[in-house]
């Protein structure tokens, strides 16, 4: 720990960084033995969902959602990752004025722990900003002890070109201090969103202490939000630095000395290989990482009815240690980001793809290149409707088309994350984004979970049509000891419209295979062996290994009997 702090900081101001941690790590009693299991195996998928994505008239959501995950989701879900739920002033929940304290409106940290005793818990540490509004910004604004360096001042004239920027909006905001000074300062995100001055050890101290404090109340993974960004230095791209991972490596660090048995997870909207990044060496930055080219190579992959281009880079997933693995999901609260598909599908295919997107009710966000141009950066739809067919009125393999898209992510290495939305088999919430006027909330509905029950009991709904089989895969896929997230991968290349993986362990061999296309095809298992038969987990079936009938979007997860 001292030796990243002197990495960060240097000798002098190490020294004075390790003394106050360790006061705050002295404060926190937590685990602080060698964890017994793994720390993650086949069992393990995670759920993604608002505190109030599903809502009651007069109760409070974070009851209703627990309710709903005991009573539905039963033997699916190993944790659940509730979005944030601290007070905010914007960015539905993503703008915190206060770290430590949970919304009223959702309920108090008694629910939060309620739903720890029955599953795993995942919460967010926003640590690149804060809410404006916050009484930390308050007291920063009034030069109040132990603030007054809370947030980073820019000289306007300082060349801030090169840095890299999520958002067409201005990197700086102006403030007034209480003392009339006139400051301009460094806003990544939004106005409301002010970035934290990590050079000052009194951030440090706080963000650590909130850390700490989200696992004393039972939160077994943090996801660490739009971490990339965290350290600014003029001068630089301001994305990746050194010092980032520092700090990522800091706070793997503490919790291995105060709370082994917590997870590190990182969301990092970038190409492929600049998020594995976080890795580290494998033992000492984030067990997990969001596997943010997933999402859209895939919604391209069955656009385009052709598996080649994702099966090679499903090839490349690697991680350095077998104590690290992907976050693997296709959706979530925020948009299906654009980036990572850059040095994979050619700027061509990506513009036919963000024009799928628009046929299909969604809208593209972006972000500002250093000249002062704009790119896409995101795209802003549920991933039941970006997989739509724009030229077919009926579609008829859209439900069939989305399930095939989530078989993928539950059949790669990694831990398989779902949003709730995805799950119920949600569609574009039109009326909510012109409500609020801003893209994102297209994929943030709040449900009436009686009305959600009531389209779960009708068997012709859309929302039963995915849910149930949905939840089929999940729980068979938990019983499976080759989809452990470490277990081999090999990717096989059958058809181009076909997407083969081969999943073994010493216990297990499994062939996962999906059609992305509309036709009918026939395949043949490259797997010698004495048993012509296999069979489909997902169904009963028997099949011939040499000849593997797939209708439109179907998906097989074959196994050859034991001893072949």
């Amino acid at each position: 720990m001292k030796s990243i702090l002197k990495n960060i900081y240097g000798d002098q101001k190490a020294e004075n960084a390790f003394r106050r941690l360790s006061v705050v790590m002295n404060m926190f009693t937590v685990q602080e033995s060698k964890p017994e299991k793994e720390f993650v195996n086949e069992k393990d998928a995670v759920l993604i969902t608002y505190g109030d994505s599903l809502c009651k008239d007069g109760e409070q959501p974070l009851k209703t959602l627990h309710r709903f995950a005991c009573n539905q989701l039963k033997d699916t879900f190993s944790g659940i990752h509730i979005l944030p739920f601290y007070p905010y002033s914007s960015d539905d929940g993503f703008s915190v004025t206060d770290f430590q304290a949970i919304r009223p409106d959702l309920g108090s940290w008694e629910l939060i722990q309620s739903i720890d005793s029955d599953y795993d818990l995942m919460v967010d540490l926003v640590a690149n900003h804060v809410s404006a509004k916050s009484q930390w910004f308050e007291s920063y604004l009034a030069d109040d002890k132990g603030f007054t360096d809370l947030a980073i001042e820019v000289d306007p004239a300082t060349d801030l070109s090169g840095v890299t920027r999520p958002r067409t909006l201005p990197l700086l905001t102006a403030f007034t201090k209480r003392s009339s000074r006139q400051v301009r300062l460094w806003t990544t995100f939004s106005a409301d969103q002010v970035d934290l001055n990590y050079q000052s050890l009194d951030v440090l101290e706080n963000m650590v202490r909130v850390l700490l404090f989200y696992v004393s109340q039972g939160a077994k993974m943090i996801r660490l939000d739009a971490i990339a960004y965290l350290w600014k230095q003029t001068g630089t791209p301001c994305i990746h630095l050194q010092q980032t991972h520092d700090m990522v490596r800091l706070f793997r660090r503490i919790l291995d000395v105060k709370a082994p048995h917590v997870v590190l997870i990182t969301e990092t909207n970038v190409p492929h290989e600049e998020n594995v990044g976080y890795f580290g060496n494998g033992t000492d930055e984030a067990q997990m990482v969001y596997n943010f080219t997933l999402p859209p190579l895939l919604l391209h992959a069955l656009f385009i009815g052709s598996a080649r281009l994702f099966s090679d880079w499903a090839q490349s997933l690697k991680t350095p240690s077998n104590q690290t693995t992907f976050f693997n999901f296709t959706a979530s609260h925020d948009g299906i980001g654009v980036r990572p598909l850059e040095g994979i599908v050619s700027e061509k295919e990506i513009c036919k793809l963000l024009d799928r997107i628009r046929n299909n009710g969604g809208s593209i966000s972006e972000m500002k290149r250093p000249d002062g141009s704009s790119r896409p950066y995101e795209m802003n739809i549920t991933y039941l409707d970006a997989l739509k067919n724009p030229d077919d009125s009926v579609d008829r393999f859209a439900v069939d088309r989305f399930l095939a898209s989530q078989a993928v992510a539950l059949a790669l290495p990694g831990v398989p994350a779902i949003y709730i939305h995805s799950l119920l088999g949600s569609q574009n919430w039109v009326e909510g984004q012109q409500v609020t006027g801003r893209a994102r909330t297209i994929n943030r509905e709040k449900l009436q979970v009686q009305s959600v029950l009531e389209s779960l009991s009708d068997p012709t709904s859309v929302r039963a049509g995915i849910f149930f089989p949905y939840l089929n895969m999940i729980r068979i896929r938990t019983r499976q000891p080759a989809f452990h997230p470490n277990s081999e991968m090999q990717i096989l290349h059958l058809d181009d419209r076909v997407f083969a993986i081969k999943r073994f362990c010493i216990q297990q061999l499994l062939f996962a295979l999906n059609n992305f296309s509309a036709e009918t095809l026939t395949v043949c298992l490259p797997e010698k062996s004495s048993q012509p038969l296999s069979i489909d987990l997902l169904t009963g079936a028997e099949y011939r290994i040499d000849e593997v009938l797939l209708g439109p979007y179907e998906t097989l997860w074959l196994t050859v009997p034991a001893g072949c």
